[in-house]
């Protein structure tokens, strides 16, 4: 009974001094908590936020100036690949070579282009292509919209990253079967028709022909 007239006590009271049903003055008083919280949680996040970023820049490790290598071959280049942190993050856009240590968390080992790193990834880059078959500076069959998405990679990387050096090209030799030895027999065989045709020339030998061949005019001249 007690607990009854303080219920009712308590409805009197807010209706009176708000004007406003219990049910009704509960419902505010939930949503103003509600929003006190939200805001409060909302400023206390704040300060913390320079806070991590001021820890994260301390435990960044400070970029060492860039390293000119010259002219490399692709197997050189793959040693900088980013798994020795001794050593610059390398990557080239057709045969040039940019030092991307700046980006660690992009080519660096775990970033979403990691597999570019250390290598020609030209051909990758103008198809979009994560495929490791595609992981090559080579150009061949690469449409004019794919050539146009490598200019605007080239484009980029000449603006924000230092070239370093380039990447050395070899030209392949195709050598098809039988080809040396072909060549080689052509070669021999040449040589003794050349020195049959030159045995036991001489001016002597080149007078008797010619004077053969007039005497042959002559007799022919002579039968019309």
């Amino acid at each position: 009974m007690a607990v009854g007239e303080a219920w009712e006590t308590l409805r009197q009271a807010v209706e009176t001094y708000t004007g406003l049903s219990l049910a009704s003055f509960f419902t505010v008083l939930a949503l103003a908590a509600a929003i006190y919280y939200t805001v409060a949680g909302f400023f206390e996040t704040q300060p913390t936020a320079p806070q991590a970023h001021a820890r994260e820049v301390v435990e960044r490790e400070p970029l060492r100036p860039p390293v000119q290598l010259g002219e490399v071959t692709e197997e050189e280049l793959r040693a900088y690949d980013g798994s020795d942190r001794e050593k610059p993050l390398l990557m080239a856009i057709k045969g040039q070579i940019y030092d991307v240590s700046q980006s660690r968390m992009f080519y660096g080992p775990g970033g979403p282009y990691a597999l570019f790193a250390g290598k020609d990834a030209s051909r990758a880059l103008a198809k979009m292509s994560f495929e490791p078959k595609d992981l090559t500076g080579d150009l061949s069959g690469l449409g004019p919209f794919e050539l146009e998405a490598l200019q605007d990679w080239e484009n980029k990387f000449m603006s924000k990253y230092i070239k370093v050096g380039t990447v050395m090209k070899t030209v392949p030799v195709t050598v098809t079967e039988g080809s040396d030895a072909g060549a080689s027999n052509v070669t021999e065989s040449a040589v003794p028709a050349i020195a049959t045709e030159n045995k036991g020339s001489s001016a002597d030998d080149v007078a008797a022909g010619l004077e053969a061949l007039s005497e042959h005019k002559a007799v022919e001249a002579n039968e019309n």
